[in-house]
């Protein structure tokens, strides 16, 4: 059996006789002090070395920015189904996917929650995966354009301390790298997933698998590799209803409504739920790295094709003749409330989009090198339909709804240079310039025929386009064995064009567009970072980082008005304005490292999304600032392998963090109230032990106390739909390795089948069965 571990030098990361894409590794290195697990009684003669696309890291201020680095053997007590789940469990960063497949992973990092989904980014390969056009859900990284499989490296950055990075990077920013072949090598693998779950009148068992093949080859200078990935699942409703208040005297008596309170702690009458959520996924992905001389070139080329269904939404009344009623005015033990037609209707939504990314690497000089990355993303078509009625209604039409994006995607363009020396030992320097130009285009038609998305009349159509310029420097100088500094500085022009909605006058029976006037404004983002360690195994550092985070397109321009959901724009938008502090404080044990980070956060006029949702399922959004948040937060990671005994390897993070509204003077009210959706207490453990070298079993935990999901904090309810609840998630995997590169593993996440909300449902209790096979 061939030997798998990494070598982790310089942001580097040496795959030794991994084949591209296993799933395991018998033992592995971490950043920043952990060493890798002695295991060399496991080696033989054949070793082979694949290496990562992103090769040494440009970026300077690394010592002193607060990070985390997972390899492959870092996730082999993780259940890993889609991109998301190899991050879940890092500090003070959480990911609410809401099932397997789920389109809206959103992901929040420390002070910034998981809907504000403009303040972190993502990279895969130096292309952007964050999706920098709309917010909350709608904002969620493109986690599909880079399968969990390809991934051999994640580093995480916490914080907006680096100046090559934008003020997106308030929360944070994470960096994945896939593997580059160095010989012919196929990979498969599978995954089998089964969830139970029970909440209000739902009760069923869903299911779901995952396929992925992968093939790569080294042809002299040229790598190729060319992936794909096909994930089907069901999931647990998503979204429960309950009726408004109805005075009709003619009101169909019925029964089967369930009767409880909502987040707020208001009665409800529950008359039904999305039912279960079909979701199909492809992707399709090419590769081409070439090399020529000392430079390096790689195209990357990603495309998904994704269908999500809710095609059998629940109904739990029922008249006096047992029939299932879907709308109207009805009565239960005194209860009287309205069901609208369109809540329990059918829905799709069909999403193709393709990435392009271009990167070039290399030297220009001894002591400089070049770099450039070059991106388009293209939504080619993105488009939901829904019906007006449910099919079983009595009423039922073809009549419905379809929201459909034009021209919407995004172009970036990077050039950077690195400078390792600069006249003074220690001193280096990296400086560029990059470009970003986004545009969102969403018109809403009633449909006289919803299946066949034939378009009607316009309900509403909004758009518009932001630009962003920058130019960054940050220097760092490795004063001495003890003591090295960073000091940089980001300075960006922000400019917003082309906005537009449509404008109803019913008195004129007129739909005009109103033009929306854009903005320019400009902002300078200083960076400075210094560390201190005065013995070997002790290191303190401090890093201090302004920030401006700029309004995106929907929050600017995206006004609409569909069955479900309104949507209000705010084009004077200011841009966010923080700044971060860091205080990291660690100390290498054998093995790994134990860390303290404590850091603060005060941000200004914070861009809030803030959604109410009003009986019979309807949500009002708008874009409201708040004048001033502080957040305080201290952070506990140990990381350690062979910790206390020889085979077990553990990775273990506590977070409290502190968020509060300071300031907010059209509302004064809520000032001192908890920053929603920011649990007081977050923590994850992953342990691993290696029984032998074939045989690994590992547990895993998630905690989260409860939070607020309003700025009003009036959400004090728990366990019911709506809700953020506190959680604690119990995991367990185990893999076994055969000879000839077959792999076998089971899991289970929610081992004690918790129920509890963070607005929709968490998963219940799943089941995992996994193989994989390297040829």
């Amino acid at each position: 059996m061939k030997k798998r571990f990494f070598s982790l030098t310089n942001h580097s990361v040496q795959l030794l006789g991994l084949g591209i894409l296993s799933p395991v590794l018998l033992a592995a290195g971490h950043a920043q002090g952990t060493q890798g697990v002695d295991n060399t009684e496991q080696q033989d003669s054949a070793i082979e070395e694949v290496v990562v696309w992103g090769q040494e890291s440009s970026r300077t201020g690394g010592l002193s920015h607060p990070g985390s680095l997972l390899n492959q053997q870092d996730l082999v007590t993780i259940n890993v189904a889609t991109t998301e789940d190899v991050v879940k469990y890092e500090p003070s960063l959480v990911i609410r996917r809401r099932f397997i497949g789920d389109s809206n992973g959103t992901m929040g990092m420390r002070g910034s929650n998981m809907f504000q989904t403009s303040r972190s980014m993502v990279f895969a390969d130096g292309v952007p995966l964050h999706y920098l056009l709309q917010s909350r859900w709608n904002g969620a990284p493109r986690w599909t354009m880079v399968s969990a499989s390809e991934i051999a490296q994640v580093e995480v950055l916490y914080g907006p301390y680096s100046a090559e990075f934008s003020g997106n990077a308030m929360g944070g920013v994470v960096l994945i790298e896939s593997a580059i072949p160095q010989e012919r090598e196929f990979h498969f693998d599978s995954s089998y997933f089964s969830q139970s779950f029970d909440a209000y009148g739902f009760d069923d068992t869903v299911n779901g698998y995952k396929s992925f093949f992968s093939y790569g080859d080294k042809l002299g200078d040229l790598s190729v590799y060319a992936s794909y990935n096909h994930l089907e699942n069901d999931s647990q409703p998503q979204t429960f209803y309950f009726g408004g208040n109805s005075n009709d005297p003619t009101a169909t008596p019925v029964n089967g409504g369930i009767e409880g309170n909502d987040e707020r702690s208001n009665a409800r009458l529950w008359f039904g739920d999305t039912g279960v959520v079909n979701t199909t996924t492809d992707n399709y992905k090419l590769k081409l790295g070439y090399g020529f001389g000392e430079w390096q070139s790689l195209l990357n080329i990603a495309y998904e094709d994704r269908l999500g269904a809710s095609t059998s939404p629940n109904t739990y009344l029922r008249d006096s003749s047992g029939n299932p009623v879907y709308s109207g005015n009805v009565v239960q033990d005194g209860w009287a409330i309205n069901l609208p037609a369109g809540r329990l209707g059918v829905s799709e939504q069909e999403r193709d989009s393709l990435s392009l990314g271009l990167r070039l690497r290399g030297p220009l000089s001894e002591n400089v090198n070049f770099e450039a990355n070059v991106n388009q993303f293209a939504v080619l078509r993105d488009q939901s339909r829904s019906s007006l009625r449910n099919p079983a209604d009595p009423a039922w039409t073809a009549d419905g709804q379809v929201n459909d994006f034009g021209d919407t995607g995004w172009q970036s363009a990077e050039a950077k240079l690195t400078f390792s020396e600069l006249g003074l030992p220690g001193l280096a320097l990296v400086t560029g310039a990059r470009y970003e130009a986004y545009e969102l285009n969403m018109d809403v038609y009633n449909s006289p025929d919803y299946d066949s998305a034939t378009f009607g009349a316009y309900t509403s159509r909004s758009g518009g386009e932001t630009e962003i310029a920058a130019a960054f420097a940050q220097f760092e100088w490795i004063m001495n064995e003890q003591w090295d500094m960073s000091l940089g500085g980001r300075y960006e022009r922000f400019q917003s064009k082309n906005g537009y909605y449509s404008d109803d006058n019913a008195a004129t029976a007129t739909f005009d567009l109103v033009q929306v006037p854009g903005n320019t404004d400009s902002a300078f983002s200083p960076k400075f970072s210094v560390g201190y360690q005065p013995t070997s195994q002790w290191r303190l550092a401090y890093s201090l980082g302004k920030a401006y985070r700029f309004p995106i397109v929907e929050e600017l321009f995206s006004q609409y008005q569909a069955y479900n959901s309104v949507s209000v724009a705010n084009p004077g938008l200011n841009p966010e304005n923080g700044l971060h502090q860091n205080l990291m404080i660690q100390r290498d044990i054998p093995g790994g490292s134990v860390r303290v980070n404590l850091f603060t956060e005060t941000i200004k006029d914070v861009i809030e999304s803030q959604s109410e949702s009003l009986p019979g399922g309807l949500s009002v959004r708008t874009f409201i600032p708040l004048d001033e948040t502080e957040t305080h937060g201290a952070e506990f990671i140990l990381n350690a392998n062979q910790f206390l005994v020889s085979n077990l390897d553990l990775r273990f993070n506590m977070v409290y963090t502190d968020s509060e509204i300071v300031r907010n003077e059209p509302d004064p009210s809520i000032e001192g109230n908890v920053y929603p959706r920011l649990p007081q207490w977050r923590g994850n453990l992953l342990a691993t032990y290696h029984i032998n070298n074939r045989w690994d079993a590992g547990l895993n935990y998630q905690y989260a106390s409860d939070s607020f999901g309003r700025a009003d904090n009036t959400d004090r309810e728990d366990e019911v739909y709506g809700a953020q609840d506190g959680f604690s998630r119990v995991g367990l995997k185990s893999t076994y390795r055969f000879d000839q590169g077959i792999a076998l593993g089971l899991g289970i996440d929610n081992l004690t089948n918790e129920t509890s909300f963070v607005a929709h449902p968490w998963p219940g209790r799943t089941v995992y069965a996994n193989v994989s096979y390297d040829f």
